[in-house]
């Protein structure tokens, strides 16, 4: 999604930030924060499903909401949205993205100084390669920041600015990493066992690393092996580490041997 939208009007069904200018008795007016504070309505039918006594118990002059687009009619400058549609996961999801694509603004405002170029220039340059590898352009800038410049010219960012943005990444942006571990025990009486199992360890590593997870294997006394793995959150780690163990057991298996595998992530 890019970061900036000022000359587009948001689709029917997205969730919009949204910051609230008035109240009526019929509904509140908001300006859309992420469309260049664009107009839209909430109607008081889509603020709650249930009878409405004071419209101040739900929104506030100048309190920001995340809102679901209805309809959208440009010719008429109309945009009618919904607060009621919204979930809570919903709520939460679009608020954390709203906050990493200001975020990324900021570090591209940092790097537009830096550099001595315009701000719409460096989108130019960064949005299309950033979103289509990483799927944002906060989350390029993050692995910048974790795995270095390598990763923005790999994805297409010109040599010069991927150096000033890693840079800037760097030094603005906190990675977090967490680890998991578990033990895989592998056995195979075969003749060429120890080679069996060498093999399927080292599939098992390729098959889950990837760009911001890390695996590693070591020997903790055979038929035991430490299944190590670090990611960027316990959702992906955990991921990967099943990954670990599945390939694994699954490939000696084939070989005609045996695993099981005994998480320690909890």
């Amino acid at each position: 999604m890019p970061v900036r939208k000022e000359d587009e009007w948001p689709e029917a069904g997205e969730l919009v930030i949204s910051t609230v200018t008035e109240i009526t008795d019929y509904g509140a007016y908001v300006k859309l924060d992420e469309y260049g504070g664009k107009d839209g309505f909430l109607h008081i039918s889509e603020i709650s499903p249930g009878w409405i006594k004071n419209i101040r118990d739900y929104v506030r002059e100048g309190e920001k909401v995340v809102l679901k687009v209805l309809r959208v009619d440009p010719a008429r400058n109309q945009i009618d949205l919904s607060l009621r549609r919204v979930t809570q996961r919903e709520k939460r999801e679009k608020i954390l993205l709203w906050k990493r694509s200001r975020k990324a603004e900021s570090l591209l405002k940092s790097a537009s100084q830096k550099i001595g170029i315009r701000l719409e220039e460096i989108y130019n340059l960064v949005t299309e390669p950033l979103e289509k590898t990483f799927g944002s352009i906060y989350d390029g800038l993050e692995a910048a920041a974790r795995e270095g410049v390598e990763v923005l010219i790999k994805a297409g960012v010109q040599e010069d600015m991927a150096k000033v943005l890693t840079e800037i990444a760097r030094e603005r942006i906190k990675v977090t990493a967490v680890k998991v571990k578990g033990i895989l025990n592998m056995t195979c009486a075969k003749p060429d066992g120890v080679l069996r199992i060498k093999e399927s360890l080292t599939k098992a590593i390729k098959s889950a690393s990837s760009r911001g997870v890390k695996v590693n294997i070591y020997v903790i006394a055979p038929p035991k092996y430490q299944v190590e793995v670090i990611a960027k959150d316990y959702k992906e780690a955990n991921s990967a580490l099943k990954k670990v163990a599945d390939v694994a057991i699954d490939i000696i298996t084939k070989f005609g041997g045996q695993g099981t595998f005994i998480s320690e992530s909890g």
